[in-house]
């Protein structure tokens, strides 16, 4: 794939996630995916969304800014949004909430392959915090 053609494969794939169409996860995700060095597959990691759209009911994945040199594609996104209960060990319990996953994924024949990803936890601790 070149760059622009991944680059609209990754538009897709957002779109994909944001309107939850399971059932064309498969369509961008392959059968052999890992997530930060986890071996989770397709099924893995159709659950992993499943979870975070339960415990973030108005979750939303928004691209910030992407750099691609195929296969990578290289993708800081933005979320505001209410968790349900808590979320990476924080009780956030329905207050809304800012913050940013910077996340690098690598393609093969046009599916994510490896996703390395790293939340900014601290970004919603402080806006705990503050109260």
């Amino acid at each position: 794939m070149d760059k622009g053609e991944l680059l609209e494969r990754y538009r897709t794939y957002i779109d994909c996630l944001n309107r939850r169409d399971w059932s064309r996860l498969g369509n961008f995700v392959s059968d052999d995916a890992r997530h930060n060095g986890e071996a989770i597959g397709l099924a893995g990691y159709r659950k992993m969304l499943e979870r975070d759209v339960a415990a973030i009911p108005d979750l939303m994945f928004n691209i910030d800014v992407l750099v691609v040199d195929p296969p990578f594609l290289g993708a800081r996104l933005l979320f505001d949004c209410t968790p349900q209960g808590e979320l990476f060990g924080l009780a956030v319990n329905g207050r809304r909430v800012a913050f940013t996953e910077n996340v690098f994924y690598r393609f093969a024949s046009g599916k994510i392959e490896t996703v390395w990803s790293v939340i900014d936890q601290a970004a919603i601790r402080a806006q705990l915090q503050q109260g």
